[in-house]
């Protein structure tokens, strides 16, 4: 929903061409440009307005002046929260969900994060100490960084709004929260451990009982994200997870339109043209062919997603694309289809691990979706100035996910059987039946951007991205040379090691293959008389 710059300190007044840099930084992810300032305090969001258009006014201050919210996302659950927080003497002043974020907080402490339902980043100032309160949602969708620098604290929504710090920079982890001061490191802590989910909780090995918990539970997790008076896009792939967010959006939120790029002639849009004509909705589909994808195309990418592995980099190339396409049209609210692998065993690393560390496997790939999948989706879409939205992601379906055994998740020779299984009632024969098959991989777009892939290292670290980490190879490249041994893949994961200079001249020479078997199998054959002229010669 909005991006955030902050300067908290002993003569924050005197750092305005900082902060102006570090607001112009982050003002794609918003329509304005809104600040509060004084002498030792400089608050900034870029504010893409959404709920409560006109008063939702950031950063927003207290009844008292004595506290000034910066806020980026939602609470799908504010009027909920609104309605408790009237029923405890406590009057609001808005519709919005920014001051029930405050409000929530002000009532309950800490306490109010596990209140809240949604996907969100903020930080809370102390206006007469200076003291700010940091927190991120559980799941880490909205991104959240911090860094000191003189004396000051920075708090920022991306991290190329703090490089020209020129120092560390460091992140509030997902699920974490905690106070902060102006020259001392955040004491953050986690509120909801992602490595204990569903601990506590019944696990759900009957099938009958597994699927009517997933259909509640998801349907929920649509609901609430899409009840809003705005036009609400789909990310429609084609396949089981966007497919299935679409139908249930469809269901709740009948002015939907979906949203398709890839190849014309590949089989990502005939399925989607496919639903969509089935559905009724209406699609909107960018096409786009490997050629057009150039190396300024990755190096835009790289600048807008802060992505540290080479596999998100390449789809972010895509999404580039698509959302700018979204943003054209006018809708700033999208749901995805993102995480619902991670969750249900929709990659094949889920069969090969030792069957005593799957459970670890599935909690590892959730705990680093902020940094992989999530961190893709939030900047490529709010770099547009659209709100992306995942409902697989909601804070209960982290939970039940994690008490599904795996036996129910990759079965018959499915991936993601459980789901297929829940809504089979809903779903179309030909999207149920369909195997999971990467966009890019599927339509040549992956192994046009392998290419560039040599050029990767050096586009990021002239960002200055390695201020907060290096670029590094994909974590399921790293469990593949490790036997799919994942205590030996965590170890060598740490610290993050980036391709060999051999390794990228293997990988590049892969794609100089594939893409000129292609260019060869993609060319005209001569007509008939052409051929019997080139033989006469």
């Amino acid at each position: 929903m909005c991006g955030i710059a902050m300067i908290v300190g002993p003569g924050a007044a005197g750092q305005r061409p900082l902060f102006d840099g570090m607001l112009a930084a982050v003002a794609p992810r918003g329509e304005v440009q809104e600040v509060l300032g004084d002498d030792a305090a400089l608050l900034g969001t870029a504010r893409l307005r959404i709920v409560d258009r006109d008063r939702a006014v950031q950063p927003w201050i207290s009844g008292g002046e004595r506290w000034a919210l910066n806020f980026n996302g939602e609470v799908f659950n504010h009027a909920e929260l609104r309605a408790q927080l009237h029923a405890e003497g406590r009057p609001t002043r808005s519709t919005s969900d920014t001051e029930v974020v405050l409000e929530s907080f002000l009532a309950w402490g800490e306490d109010a994060l596990l209140r809240m339902r949604g996907e969100f980043a903020f930080a809370v100032t102390e206006r007469d100490t200076r003291r700010v309160f940091l927190a991120r949602d559980p799941a880490g969708v909205k991104p959240l960084y911090w860094a000191h620098a003189g004396g000051r604290l920075h708090v920022a929504s991306e991290i190329k709004a703090l490089v020209p710090l020129g120092v560390a920079v460091a992140e509030v982890p997902p699920g974490h929260c905690g106070w902060a001061d102006p020259d001392t490191p955040p004491a953050l802590h986690p509120y909801l451990d992602l490595g204990r989910l569903g601990e506590g909780g019944p696990v759900l090995g009957d099938v009958v009982e597994a699927a009517d918990a997933l259909r509640r539970t998801f349907t929920e997790a649509v609901r609430i994200r899409v009840d809003t008076d705005l036009r609400v896009g789909v990310v429609l792939s084609g396949g089981l997870d966007s497919s299935l967010t679409l139908i249930k959006v469809r269901e709740l939120h009948p002015d939907c339109v979906a949203f398709t790029i890839g190849v014309e002639g590949s089989e990502d849009l005939a399925y989607a043209r496919r639903l969509t004509a089935d559905l009724g909705v209406e699609h909107v589909v960018i096409p786009l062919r490997p050629r057009e994808l150039g190396r300024r195309e990755v190096r835009e990418a790289i600048r807008v997603s802060e992505l540290t592995e080479y596999g998100d980099i390449i789809n972010a190339v895509v999404s580039q694309r698509l959302f700018a396409e979204v943003h054209r049209r006018g809708v700033k609210v999208v749901l995805t289809g993102d995480g619902s692998d991670e969750l249900f065993g929709g990659y094949d690393m889920y069969r090969r691990v030792a069957q005593d560390d799957v459970r670890r496997l599935f909690l590892h790939k959730i705990r680093y979706l902020s940094h992989t999948e999530l961190q893709r989706v939030d900047r490529t879409s709010m770099g547009n100035g659209v709100e992306a939205r995942v409902p697989f992601l909601d804070v209960a379906m982290l939970d039940l996910a994690m008490r599904i055994p795996q036996e129910l998740k990759q079965r018959d020779g499915y991936e993601k059987w459980i789901v297929r299984h829940a809504f089979a009632d809903v779903l179309p024969d030909y999207i149920a039946a369909r195997h999971k098959n990467p966009m890019s991989h599927s339509s040549g777009l992956h192994e046009r951007i392998r290419l560039f892939r040599p050029f990767f290292p050096s586009m990021y670290r002239s960002f200055g991205y390695a201020c907060f980490a290096p670029l590094q190879r994909d974590f399921s490249e790293v469990l593949r040379d490790h036997g799919y041994d994942l205590d030996a893949a965590v170890a060598a994961a740490r610290p993050a090691r980036d391709l060999t200079v051999a390794e990228h001249a293997r990988d590049l020479a892969g794609a100089l293959r594939w893409n000129l078997v292609h260019l060869l199998r993609r060319r005209p054959a001569p007509p008939p008389a052409a051929l019997a002229e080139a033989r006469q010669g």
